[in-house]
């Protein structure tokens, strides 16, 4: 149901999104989610009587959905499961210096910064990573079912194989400002996929 209460929550949570995934949890405030939002700070407890901490964890799993959300509209274009995951890689070495979200990538800003300070969104952070993990080994297992996946490898192991050299990847990108780093860090795991495809038969 589409009411003003219902728009102004979303504002929020799209306002706050950005501010913490560019300046982390302690780094942003009330205020300055007041001032992107142009809300005072009853405003704001209206409609998240947690505070910021509610703000935080809303934030976050809007930030993680637009990610899927747009990753999905490339991965539905294509068939068949290896070229699925070659198309996520493809996807990600074109948004590093410019996310779906400001700020970069909302599971590894939020993983650096919460994982001991701030334990209710580390968990949530931990079922991010689960999530994309499940839809990864999801993806493996419908290609073995088709016939085309060789049976004779881990869906799980990859799939942490594959998140870990996209996120290592990102990071190093990010820091040197230069996308040479994540295509090392991919290229094994492109390589990798290639080994995974079964050759069709004519």
């Amino acid at each position: 149901m589409d009411t003003k209460a219902t728009r102004t929550r979303q504002h929020i949570i799209q306002q706050a999104a950005a501010l913490f995934n560019q300046k982390g949890y302690a780094g942003t405030s009330l205020q300055d989610i007041m001032e992107a939002t142009g809300l005072s700070k009853g405003g704001l407890y209206g409609h998240f009587k947690g505070g910021k901490e509610e703000i935080a964890l809303a934030a976050f799993e809007f930030a993680v959905r637009s990610v899927y959300g747009k990753v999905g509209v490339q991965t539905r274009k294509v068939d068949h499961a290896i070229d699925k995951l070659k198309t996520v890689i493809a996807f990600y070495r074109e948004h590093i210096f410019n996310p779906p979200v400001e700020g970069g990538c909302p599971i590894q800003n939020t993983a650096i910064e919460a994982d001991d300070n701030q334990p209710v969104l580390r968990a949530r952070v931990v079922d991010a990573v689960r999530e994309w993990e499940d839809r990864i080994e999801h993806t493996l297992r419908k290609g073995m079912e088709k016939g085309e996946i060789q049976t004779d490898m881990d869906p799980a192991a990859f799939a942490t194989y594959f998140i870990g050299s996209l996120e290592g990847g990102i990071l190093l990108a990010r820091i040197q400002q230069d996308r040479g780093p994540f295509d090392i860090m991919t290229q094994p795991l492109i390589e990798r996929l290639d080994e995974m495809r079964v050759n069709e038969q004519y």
